[in-house]
């Protein structure tokens, strides 16, 4: 895997990605959401590069994105991490920068920890925040339940995750990002399947009603005919004058 990293983005390169120009891979945008310290850019890295580091400066946003193979297609992933999230008397404490993230992305992550109760409380509040700005479209959620190796400090139950991704109607990992890369590679890799079955289902109902439906073509023996008629009217009026 060779990896090429700027700022702000860390890329995987397809393979064969220096030769001939070929089909532009299908675009899936994920957005991770959740509140302060719960492990979302360590989640997004280890996703990436399959590597888990410790220590991350303060989140800026950071864009960052992957070639995945997802039922034998390449599909172009966007990961947006995203900067913590808080309730604010009673609710979510959501900036425009995060909304426009949410508005961009094809499918969500929510992350909590289980060893900060208030991060599970944000999951309810979080999901109804985006379905509210996602009004008519079933976007697809996961639920990840990160830090599942500190049993000693949890707050949270893992069945009170799994209860709770039930009652919304999303997917539900448990996961430790530190020390497991399976469950983190499930969840990203549901979503992309769940938006790439979305687009290919959608794809065929745009191109129908973007075009105008054509005219069927005219009877070549009937314009004929007609041709006929209009020409003997215009010799008998002639004549009659």
């Amino acid at each position: 895997m060779r990896l090429t990293q700027s700022m702000c983005t860390i890329a995987e390169c397809a393979p064969g990605g220096d030769g001939p120009a070929t089909a532009r891979p299908r675009l899936v945008k994920i957005a991770v959401v959740g509140g302060s310290g719960v492990g979302k850019t360590a989640l997004v890295v280890r996703f990436l590069t399959r590597r888990f580091i410790g220590d991350y400066e303060r989140n800026a946003g950071n864009l960052y994105s992957r070639h995945i193979q997802v039922d034998g297609e390449m599909l172009a992933i966007q990961v947006q991490d995203t900067p913590g999230v808080q309730i604010h008397e009673h609710s979510l404490d959501c900036n425009e920068q995060l909304n426009r993230c949410i508005r961009w992305a094809d499918a969500l992550v929510i992350v909590f920890s289980i060893t900060d109760y208030k991060s599970f409380e944000l999951l309810s509040h979080l999901y109804h925040h985006v379905r509210q700005l996602h009004p008519g479209n079933m976007i697809p959620v996961v639920i990840v339940a990160n830090k599942a190796d500190l049993l000693h400090i949890k707050e949270v139950e893992p069945q009170q995750g799994l209860q709770l991704a039930n009652m919304l109607g999303c997917t539900f990992y448990e996961v430790s990002v530190s020390e497991n890369y399976n469950n983190v590679f499930n969840a990203f890799h549901l979503l992309c399947k769940e938006v790439n079955k979305q687009q290919i289902t959608s794809t065929p109902e745009r191109r129908r009603t973007s075009l105008i439906p054509r005219p069927k073509s005219p009877n070549m023996q009937d314009l004929k005919r007609r041709f006929k008629q209009a020409l003997s009217a215009k010799v008998r009026t002639v004549t009659s004058v």
